[in-house]
């Protein structure tokens, strides 16, 4: 089945903005997209659309089409909030995962990396949602259960994986998902699966944190030059 016109656009842009080609408070002008992949403007427009009520762009009246800017404290409470609940999710899950079980995380765990090689960073997406979800799945806390879920799906609604805004954050979250599936492997006290699950979440906090602020430095250098 051909894609459309309109999904070929969406595809390149939400692909170049997630790869951060285009990064936040960047300016996407049609003419210039027009020009450069041979799509007429309409195409552009609905994708524009759709990409902006997905959250990836804001327009802007009077200024046009902007990436949207990384929201960064919604984004550290949710992940704060969610490194402490995944962690003891994970922790009291462990026990009852089967061996099944962490075949299939091993398996997630090879297929993130090699999305990581296609450059796929919506499976590699998916794929890292469905192993952490599967690491929480034996919790036998439903409410615990729930309240993870209503955690990520607020920081898919907040903003993209922040991954791609960290560079090398990917591939080191794939060696401490082998460390956490080595401590269940090895029934490991539930502390410690506990912390190394938190810690987990916590490093990408960390990383991310730090690269935005890396980006603010080398913004605010640039308008002092």
């Amino acid at each position: 089945m051909a894609v459309s016109r309109a999904q070929q656009a969406y595809e390149i842009l939400k692909q170049r903005i997630m790869e951060g080609t285009y990064a936040p408070g960047h300016r996407l002008v049609i003419d210039q997209l027009t020009r450069e992949f041979g799509i007429t403007s309409v195409p552009w427009r609905e994708s524009l659309r759709r990409l902006e009520a997905e959250g990836w762009v804001e327009i802007v009246p009077n200024v046009g089409a902007l990436v949207k800017t990384f929201d960064t404290d919604a984004w550290q409470r949710t992940m704060r909030l969610l490194a402490r609940l995944e962690g003891l999710a994970t922790s009291l899950s462990a026990e009852n995962l089967t061996e099944d079980d962490i075949t299939e995380a091993r398996a997630l765990n090879r297929q993130m990396r090699e999305a990581l090689g296609d450059f796929d960073t919506v499976r590699f997406g998916t794929l890292n949602r469905r192993f952490h979800e599967l690491l929480c799945s034996r919790c036998d806390d439903e409410r615990l259960h729930d309240l993870v879920k209503t955690e990520w799906a607020r920081l898919e609604l907040i903003r993209r994986s922040a991954f791609w805004y960290a560079p090398g954050r990917a591939l080191a979250s794939l060696a401490e998902h082998d460390a956490i599936l080595d401590l269940i492997e090895g029934h490991a006290d539930a502390e410690m699966i506990e912390t190394s699950a938190r810690r987990h979440e916590v490093n990408t906090l960390l990383a991310v944190t730090e690269h935005d602020a890396q980006l603010h430095r080398e913004a605010a250098a640039a308008g002092g030059a």
